[in-house]
């Protein structure tokens, strides 16, 4: 079974996903992999607000995703910090928010197409107002996140728009929740998808 933890930058969902760890065992965790290939993209000098340059982009990100999936899809329950749920809306979406009309279903229709038989079995969309995003930010000195507020103002909306549209989805609101009430709601979630068998 693969679930995946999704929502904005700091949400919440590391240090859920920490709390796993600590505090169940028998769950895999399986955080973002990324730096092969934002090495990849730096080497490579390519710009992502440009349409071929974007296709190969993507392209890293979509096999480094199906790889991702392949070495956890036979463990018992793994929960994902993003699944290849992220790479597929962001793939779709990111255009957009850029006020690009780039097809991109048709341009990486076969790499969709593997990074569609990876979908978690149900997902977890952490949510927050942004002035709780914002101080959560704000209160974490360990991670830059330096688009943050691109993020929050150009593609959240339309994140929540497209999952919205999934009937896998379960939500969390975690305004006025701590960090430790949080990763409990978490981990009640993820013993609740095993027992019920997602």
């Amino acid at each position: 079974m693969v679930l995946s933890l999704q929502g904005c930058m700091a949400v919440g969902k590391t240090t859920a996903l920490n709390y796993l760890c600590e505090n169940a065992s028998y769950v895999n965790v399986s955080y973002e992999e990324n730096s092969e290939v934002v090495q990849a993209i730096r080497d490579r000098k390519l710009d992502k607000n440009k349409y071929e340059d974007y296709l190969e982009i993507q392209r890293l990100w979509l096999d480094n995703e199906v790889r991702r999936y392949g070495r956890v899809k036979d463990c018992p329950c793994t929960v994902m910090d993003f699944g290849a749920e992220e790479i597929e809306f962001h793939t779709i979406n990111y255009p957009k928010a850029i006020g690009k009309d780039w097809d991109i279903e048709k341009a990486l229709k076969d790499e969709l197409t593997s990074i569609r038989k990876c979908m978690p079995a149900r997902i977890l969309f952490l949510d927050a107002s942004g002035a709780t995003l914002r101080q959560r930010k704000q209160g974490d000195s360990t991670r830059a996140r330096n688009s943050f507020e691109y993020n929050l103002k150009h593609l959240m909306p339309l994140k929540r728009a497209w999952f919205s549209k999934m009937d896998n989805v379960d939500y969390l609101f975690v305004d006025n929740m701590s960090k430790q009430e949080v990763a409990l709601r978490v981990k009640q979630w993820v013993d609740d998808c095993i027992a019920s068998n997602c």
